[in-house]
């Protein structure tokens, strides 16, 4: 089949024998929307770029060639098989230009348009031809839905009301421009300022079936066909050199690459984007600024012509995707990375432990990137900055076969995991720019952005094993512990006690038992809470969940957990020189320090604490005290506020040891921590709160239960003012129980339920 070149208009010409004789242009019924008009993102910027391109060829530029239109010629009426949404776009040109240079009276070919897809946009494309707007007219769709000739129910068409969006951007860009100079360009028959190829395949007799096969009915390209095509054009203006390689590689060996990581429609164009995606922010932020906007937008600005490091970002491009040809790679990043730490004493000390991760990927984050990359679950990314740091240094390695890089990633993982706070999108230039420094380089001196603090203890821990190297594997061990992820500032690091410490520790949180004890013997050894930012809520750890424990152990500098590494310290040295299990050695200490306040009839909070397993079961290992202070007026939360239902400790250790269960109301509390908590008798409704002082109460109301109320009472001490005071003598500046508030309130509760209260 032989194509020939025409314009829009020249096709109603006969410059040769051989062409076929085009009368009209019908867009048959089998033809989906015209569709260039459309509001969708991608849609208006393909839409702008091609009309741009159009009107700079009839406005002076350098002509242009819109590629093959094919389709059945049958009598004169040429029926576009593809070439449909351009012929439409060419057709309103036309009739801009002609309305705008007067030329609407001459009888030319151009009109002998029309659709058969429907009647409605078969008419307004009659009446349109008709139709010569005013001079000055600001909105064209307006002026064209004004005229008498238009039909309200035009609005429901999407084909007539996507020519209006098109009509309306052409007037944008031709508005100020002389318009019977642009039409002349355009009927130019020897040199037209558009042309395209005709192909005429008129002889194939096209039958609906193959419409349907050779133009995706009703499919617009996918938005990697559209995104591919504008990207090769976009390298034709800047690295024209790499346009072949680039496509070639698109459909051949990065499509080999990424076609186990493709989705269930059997094709990988959106693995292709979401990792193009990738490295392209990567070559934003490496260039300093902000990754933001479509892809299309996004690739412009860094492989563009305007941007004077394209090629250096198109090389890292290819070298992102270079590097995983041939390779097996999940087999790469099994060697570098591990989901969980190796069995005791055979660490492995070659791979990194990743935290969070999610299946089906484990540590291919290749994979993962692939498959998630700038996929949201409401304000998260599913492929997070920190896996998206951690991709970056694994890319860099290879690249640059970096030294020690297996050390170098280790450190990466601590730094990420202790900067929670400094992971943020607009830091991601500065944070690309330390990744860089940290694996090419090694330097830990420059690293400007991540947690300070971590930054000072990865040096420390880097002076550690250079004088003790026989430490790697406690060190490591420690650092890959889900509770620690990376940050040892709870510990000393002191070679002559870190080994025993490091093994204690390891052993309490792989035991049960060790971890329900955990909190009682750390408290039986000092105060080792830690204050929150605000002052007000205090962490202990929690008997159950690992979570609180982080919060506890790690995530700050080592100067503000160092009343916490003292005690820790103190009472890992205690369980590393026991012969007990860890259990048993840690319910020992409390036993021990228990046993040493009840001799000397101190009991402060911590002996509560210690003493009743109840105060310890909040699951988030959260306090709030009265006056911004852990005494006898506390919180116990469960969650990370006051604003959720919460345990006053002391309550619940009295109702627990008094053993009258149901007779009491389930103790739970909402509201601040300085409002009253009171603990209600069912029968009776009598009251019992925590003081202070003691025991506060509150009589029932009923006659025959308030006088044996008050009997039980008097039988208890309970004062004039309701009030069950108990003894105490002032300590270090404080006052503190000489009798067990909680036993005393345990034995007052049980005789008046006993008295059917």
């Amino acid at each position: 089949m032989k194509s020939f070149v025409t314009s829009y208009n020249g096709l109603f010409a006969h410059h040769s024998p051989d062409a076929p004789t085009v009368e009209r242009i019908e867009v048959p019924l089998i033809q989906r929307d015209y569709a260039q008009g459309r509001r969708g993102e991608t849609v208006v910027r393909i839409r702008r770029r091609f009309l741009e391109v159009l009107h700079q060829a009839a406005t002076g530029g350098e002509p242009v060639s819109l590629d093959f239109v094919y389709g059945d010629v049958v009598e004169g009426t040429l029926r576009p098989l593809d070439g449909q949404q351009r012929l439409t776009t060419l057709f309103l040109l036309h009739w801009y230009l002609a309305s705008g240079a007067d030329r609407l009276g001459q009888e030319q070919g151009w009109k002998r348009f029309t659709y058969a897809t429907r009647a409605s946009a078969r008419l307004f494309c009659e009446r349109l031809v008709e139709s010569r707007f005013p001079a000055g007219v600001e909105c064209l769709s307006r002026w064209i839905e004004d005229q008498p000739w238009y039909q309200y129910t035009w609005c429901h068409d999407p084909t007539i009301q996507s020519m209006l969006v098109v009509l309306d951007d052409l007037h944008h860009l031709f508005c100020e421009d002389d318009c019977l100079a642009a039409w002349d360009r355009l009927l130019d028959a020897p040199a037209p300022a558009i042309s395209f190829h005709l192909l005429p395949i008129e002889q194939l007799g096209l039958s609906e079936d193959l419409y349907i096969k050779m133009n995706s009915r009703g499919k617009p390209l996918t938005p990697f066909e559209n995104f591919k095509a504008h990207f090769e054009q976009m390298l034709k203006v800047s690295c024209p050199s790499r346009v072949e390689a680039f496509s070639l590689r698109v459909d051949g060996e990065w499509s080999d690459l990424l076609w186990p990581y493709r989705g269930s429609d059997d094709i990988v164009d959106d693995e292709f984007l979401r990792y193009f995606r990738f490295v392209t922010e990567i070559g934003e932020w490496r260039q300093g600024r902000q990754a933001e906007g479509e892809i299309g937008a996004l690739a412009e600005r860094v492989y563009g012509p305007e941007n004077p490091d394209a090629a250096a970002s198109l090389d890292f491009l290819f070298q992102a995707f270079d590097t995983w040809r041939g390779v097996d790679i999940a087999a790469v990043f099994d060697e570098l990375l591990a989901t969980a730490p190796a069995p005791g004493s055979t660490g492995d000390l070659a791979r990194v432990v990743l935290f969070g991760l999610k299946e089906p990927d484990g540590v291919n984050l290749f994979a993962s990137c692939c498959r998630n990359y700038g996929e949201m679950s409401g304000p998260k990314r599913d492929f997070s900055l920190l896996h998206t740091l951690l991709l970056y240094a694994i890319l860099l390695h290879r690249l640059h076969q970096t030294a020690d890089f297996p050390l170098r990633l280790r450190v990466l993982r601590n730094l990420l995991e202790a900067s929670g706070d400094e992971l943020r999108l607009e830091r991601m230039p500065a944070l690309i720019a330390d990744v860089r420094r940290l694996v090419i380089d090694g330097a830990l001196e420059s690293v400007s952005t991540f947690n300070q603090g971590q930054v000072a203890d990865e040096r420390a821990k880097a002076a550690l094993l250079a004088l003790h190297p026989g430490l790697r594997l406690p060190l490591f061990q420690l650092e890959d512990h889900p509770v620690l992820r990376g940050c040892l500032a709870a510990f000393e690091l002191d070679a002559t006690v870190f080994e025993q410490r490091a093994g204690a520790f390891l052993g309490i949180f792989q035991d049960s038992a060790g971890r329900s004890a955990l909190t009682g013997a750390l408290l039986a050894m000092g105060d080792y809470s830690r204050r929150q930012a605000n002052g007000r809520y205090f962490q202990l750890g929690a008997a159950e969940n690992l979570s609180p424990w982080r919060e506890l152990l790690a995530g700050s500098g080592r100067a503000e957990l160092r009343p916490t590494r003292v005690v820790l310290g103190e009472l890992l040295d205690e369980v590393a020189q026991t012969s007990r299990d860890v259990g048993a050695a840690l319910v020992a200490i409390q036993q021990r320090w228990l046993l040493a306040c009840e001799q000397n009839k101190t009991f402060g909070w911590r002996y509560y604490f210690v003493k009743y397993p109840a105060m310890r079961e909040g699951w988030s290992g959260l306090y709030v005290g009265k006056d911004r202070k852990l005494g006898y007026s506390v919180c116990m939360l469960n969650g990370v506020r006051v604003r959720g239902k919460y345990r006053d400790p002391y309550l619940l250790a009295i109702l627990r040891v008094s053993g009258v269960g149901g007779a009491v109301q389930d103790p739970w509390f909402t509201g601040y921590e300085s409002e009253e908590r009171w603990m209600r008798l069912k029968r009776s409704g009598a009251e019992i709160r925590c003081v202070e002082e003691g025991l506060a109460l509150r009589p029932p109301q009923a006659a025959d239960h308030a006088r044996v109320f008050s009997r039980i009472g008097k039988k208890h001490g309970v004062g004039d003012e309701s009030l069950l005071a108990v003894p105490q003598v002032e300590l270090d500046g404080q006052h503190v129980d000489t009798r067990d508030r909680v036993e005393l309130g345990a034995a007052l509760l049980r005789d008046l339920v006993a008295e059917g209260l």
